[in-house]
């Protein structure tokens, strides 16, 4: 799984399964050594001596963070009908429920009851609100720096370049006219070539082709996104196959009207229906 892929919300679901995992070995109730009696033999118990508990708060709470991670990888994964990332929600909120109503029934409740719930509220807290939240949604690692980009398939990194390899100033995808043309692309009718002038415009003069029109002679190239964004089915299907994250390189192989044929590094193909600001290889 690429880390650039992962989300704030996701760090803060990591750290609270990080959290609640600790907390499992920690003592579930505490107790008081009546005087003149040795108590040091005592062990309070914890997670691992109460199997209800242990599945129902803490490995609960660590599922459900796995299967909202998973869900951020294999976008539109589902079990028995339902998203994993909703799943997991779902499996939060649960957690939270036992571990609020197991501390209401017993007394002398301990670090490891105490920290649970918390680390509960805060995994369920992230799972639901990292859709909803703009600064959670924000990528976990900054993708704008230029050593995290990895070359396409195959190739080596080359010293110098910045993200954008294998040219700095190659523009983006749809660039305004005026800009460098695109990688491969050919010059096109009327306009100056360099060391010439440029030419006076002709009445009369035919529109340029609408942007996002369909091109017969499309070169494949490589590209990387600006932030993660999803990849659709070529059937149409509005439930993302992947997602390309930002930091690594994927190959346009075909347009379609505005968008692009994106093939992923495992093979997968789709269509990237969003190519603002993505930047060629």
């Amino acid at each position: 799984m690429n880390i650039r892929s992962l989300t704030r919300g996701d760090g803060v679901v990591i750290g609270a399964a990080v959290v609640l995992f600790i907390a499992s070995f920690l003592d579930l109730y505490g107790f008081d050594c009546p005087a003149g009696i040795n108590c040091s033999r005592y062990n309070a118990p914890n997670a691992w001596d109460s199997l209800g508990l242990l599945m129902s708060v803490y490995l609960a709470g660590i599922i459900a963070a796995a299967l909202v991670i998973v869900s951020r990888a294999t976008p539109g994964r589902k079990v028995v009908g339902f998203d994993l990332g909703q799943f997991g929600a779902a499996l939060s909120i649960f957690a939270v429920w036992t571990a609020f109503w197991t501390i209401i029934d017993g007394s002398n409740t301990g670090a490891g009851l105490i920290l649970g719930l918390l680390a509960t509220i805060v995994l369920a807290g992230g799972a639901v609100a990292t859709p909803l939240v703009p600064a959670l949604k924000a990528p976990l690692v900054s993708a704008s720096g230029p050593r995290g980009v990895q070359p396409p398939y195959g190739g080596q990194p080359q010293p110098g370049q910045g993200y954008g390899y294998p040219g700095a100033q190659q523009p983006s995808y749809g660039g305004q006219p005026g800009q460098q043309q695109p990688y491969g692309a050919q010059p096109q009718p009327g306009q100056p070539q360099p060391g010439q002038p440029e030419p006076q415009p002709q009445a009369g003069a035919q529109q340029a082709p609408a942007a996002g029109a369909p091109t017969g002679d499309f070169t494949p190239f490589w590209f990387a996104v600006p932030v993660a964004r999803p990849l659709y089915g070529e059937d149409g299907s509005p439930s993302p196959i992947a997602e390309l994250a930002p930091g690594t390189w994927y190959l346009a192989v075909e347009q379609r009207g505005p968008g692009l044929i994106a093939q992923t590094q495992d093979g997968r193909r789709g269509v990237l229906q969003d190519t603002t600001g993505i930047q060629r290889g």
